[in-house]
């Protein structure tokens, strides 16, 4: 157990969080935010300590699916045993990063808890790619997190064309600041560090080898991620980050690094998808029909705007891709809550019949 005297609020803890805590009668327990995971065993850090940690056995039973374990920048209400902190409650989430994880149908994958800002991190080398954005920004928006677009290894090709990439994404992503930076020169980070507030909580988002360890190393301001070099075969850099963690950095704000990912499921049900194509949003109140799919209906307005160039042809297709894993998504959930009901119900007669019949 590791000895750290420090404040809650600095942290991230509020005077909501706090008011919880008293109406919840939660007063006994100690307070403290998940900071790391690893396989359901979890680091937790408090005003004084911080430690290894783990649900209770009555936690473990009642959850239903996995967002209702603990996520990295949980807080939470535990009780301390020696090196040990016992987990008892999570608080409310007043915000959650999440996507459907990689190969099971309809799971659900907590990235992160309690996040204000997204640094969305895209290398602007050959992997450079909008589209990818667009499903981060997403992800964002539905869970009501602020995105920052950082464009990295700009040092990797001429100023001309990092400034074209740069005023690409600007044109085609509204409202969100895009910042292009070089880990290798520190190129940007001063605009970078314009972001980033004490007691705030920020998490970086991205895919493998964009350069996010080597982001998170010169923003601490030494070496606490292994950096991987650049792979001479493909020019990208090799991901080294195996798991989640909240680190507070020298000004007082909190990042939240992540492993990269290769795919980011749609798990949007609160509109994320209507504010990352906001235009197409704007738009589909002009068409003929209130259903209209886009896709080939008389007096379609998104795809008047795509035909005249007001909408970017890509970003319309990328819209109709998400667009599609959504729908798919909310009729897995749907088909799911259908079967949890009709199981319900069968439970249910069968506990009657089996009264019934001991009354006999």
């Amino acid at each position: 157990m590791k000895t750290i005297v420090m404040e809650l609020k600095d942290l991230g803890f509020n005077e909501i969080l706090e008011k919880y805590r008293i109406e919840q009668k939660l007063d006994s327990f100690g307070v403290g935010r998940i900071i790391a995971e690893h396989k359901e065993r979890y680091i937790v850090r408090t005003t004084e300590t911080e430690c290894d940690a783990e649900i209770t056995g009555n936690m473990r039973f009642t959850a239903k699916s996995r967002e209702d374990f603990p996520a990295v920048g949980d807080w939470v209400a535990l009780t301390i045993y020696n090196d040990l902190a016992i987990i008892h409650t999570i608080f409310p989430r007043y915000s959650v990063l999440k996507r459907i994880a990689a190969g099971n149908s309809g799971e659900i994958q907590v990235i992160a808890a309690n996040i204000d800002y997204a640094f969305l991190v895209q290398a602007v080398d050959r992997d450079f790619n909008v589209n990818r954005i667009e499903r981060y920004l997403t992800i964002c928006y539905s869970a009501g997190v602020n995105p920052v677009i950082v464009l990295g290894k700009t040092d990797l090709i001429s100023g001309q064309k990092s400034s074209e990439i740069a005023d690409a994404v600007k044109t085609r992503i509204r409202n969100v600041p895009v910042i292009a930076i070089s880990n290798k020169t520190k190129s940007g980070y001063e605009e970078l560090y314009k972001h980033i507030q004490k007691g705030k909580t920020y998490c970086l988002l991205g895919s493998s080898g964009v350069g996010k360890s080597s982001l998170l190393n010169n923003l601490c301001g030494k070496s606490l991620m292994e950096t991987g070099a650049v792979s001479q075969s493909t020019g990208k850099g090799r991901h080294v980050t195996s798991h989640r963690e909240l680190i507070i950095l020298p000004n007082g704000g909190l990042l939240i690094d992540n492993p990269g990912m290769r795919e980011v499921g749609i798990a949007d049900t609160t509109g994320g998808l209507e504010t990352a194509f906001d235009r197409i949003t704007e738009l589909s109140q002009y068409c003929r029909f209130r259903d209209c799919t886009h896709t080939g209906e008389d007096g379609c307005s998104v795809l008047k705007a795509v035909e005249e160039g007001e909408i970017d042809r890509m970003a319309y297709e990328n819209y109709l891709k998400m667009e599609k894993e959504r729908a798919h998504y909310e009729s897995t959930i749907a088909e799911k809550r259908q079967k949890d009901k009709v199981f319900g119900r069968m439970m249910k007669d069968y506990h009657k019949r089996n009264i019934k019949n001991r009354n006999y």
